[in-house]
């Protein structure tokens, strides 16, 4: 049985951000004036699940029924040390996880220390910023474009989950509205009436 999810105010806070030069610091949190946050149910009206467990691996078991409800092994997981003195090629690779894109699956994270933020595209195309921390597990769907920064802090250890051994996480930068995730996404959008029919 899958874990109950808390309330959104106890795990992330999410808000929209504002258009902004690739050159600005992207560890900033890129508030809207006035500020503009957004609900726990927006979040979960666009498919994005949350769970509050623990940090350092304290709540193992928990984390494993969570990844594996959703069809995700404990077993297969990526743990990624984001840290300037910890990780070769820090600031190329961050890039990389900047880049807009999306994935064929959902994709679920472990935030065993640090903080920092997924960014996702909302049925306007408007960016929202969620800020993650330290004991938090986030679920992205699959087909929702996103992208990951750092935050001030400049350290997350973050734990991907994958389907399987053979299972490759592949990502497709955006445009990528032909791949079947992406259509099948936007179906799911529009049956909830939060957009006109998918093209």
């Amino acid at each position: 049985m899958e874990t109950a999810l808390y309330s959104q105010e106890e795990i992330v806070e999410a808000w929209h951000i504002k258009d902004s030069s690739e050159e600005e610091d992207h560890r900033l949190s890129k508030h809207c004036e006035p500020k503009e946050f957004v609900s726990f149910l927006k979040l979960e009206e666009l498919g994005i699940r949350t769970w509050r467990v623990g940090s350092d691996h304290e709540n193992e078991e928990k984390v494993k029924q969570i990844s594996e409800s959703r069809g995700y092994s404990h077993s297969f997981s990526n743990l990624h040390d984001l840290h300037p003195e910890r990780l070769p090629n820090f600031e190329q690779i961050l890039k990389r996880f900047f880049v807009e894109h999306l994935h064929l699956g959902d994709e679920i994270s472990y935030c065993i220390q640090g903080s920092g933020y997924y960014d996702v595209r909302d049925e306007n195309d408007r960016w929202i910023r969620i800020a993650v921390k330290e004991g938090v597990m986030i679920l992205l769907p699959a087909g929702i474009y996103h992208r990951f920064a750092l935050d001030l802090n400049k350290y997350l250890k973050l734990l991907i989950f994958n389907a399987g051994p053979a299972v490759v996480f592949t990502t497709y930068e955006r445009p990528g509205d032909d791949l079947p995730a992406r259509k099948l996404y936007l179906e799911t959008l529009y049956e909830k009436g939060m957009m006109g029919s998918p093209r």
